[in-house]
């Protein structure tokens, strides 16, 4: 058990029947009333982010997630195939339960998150960044712009990102998966 004091980005709870992790949180103490938290929550299974405003110290329940590496193996009609580093088991997930699929390439280091107590996997995680060939974009012409322009860029695991004029097929850039943008 914790209370809203131990509140943290990233912290999983159990909430209304379902396992929710906090998205970000704010403690309000107005000059009327009690203190309480306002905390955005996400769903875990359903990816659905909700409101809710817990009154301070207020008991929650926490639960336990592990964190494991993993490496993507391929993609098929079943899902998406992973294997635990450690152990070598092989694991299948849904496109939903992975952020940023669209950036995910064979051998591909992740982390996926499972509940401790159930041993279901809850979502993979994919590194901050991650670097990929640019397998086609159209030149950029010198002068088209005084401003920073950009041009849309096929990757080689199929994604579309924009990238700054400069870059020309076949070279290595960084992409930030957490908004699939140039880094």
């Amino acid at each position: 058990m914790a209370s809203t004091a131990d509140f943290k980005n990233g912290l999983c709870i159990e909430f209304n029947n379902g396992l929710y992790t906090i998205v970000e949180f704010q403690h309000v103490k107005p000059g009327k009333g009690p203190a309480f938290v306002r905390t955005k929550l996400k769903n875990i299974n359903t990816g659905k982010v909700v409101d809710n405003t817990f009154t301070s110290g207020v008991k929650i329940t926490t639960a336990r997630i592990e964190r494991r590496p993993h490496q993507f193996l391929y993609k098929d009609d079943m899902g998406y195939h992973f294997m635990d580093s450690n152990t070598f088991e092989q694991v299948i997930l849904q496109e939903n339960l992975i952020s940023g699929h669209q950036l995910l390439k064979d051998g591909q280091e992740v982390e996926v998150v499972y509940h401790d107590e159930t041993e279901m996997a809850l979502s993979c995680d994919l590194p901050q960044f991650v670097v990929l060939t640019i397998t086609y974009t159209e030149p950029g012409i010198r002068g088209d712009t005084a401003t920073n322009a950009t041009k849309p860029a096929t990757l080689e695991t199929g994604a579309e990102i924009q990238v700054p004029l400069f870059i020309d097929q076949g070279e290595t850039i960084k992409v930030d998966t957490r908004n699939n943008s140039y880094s």
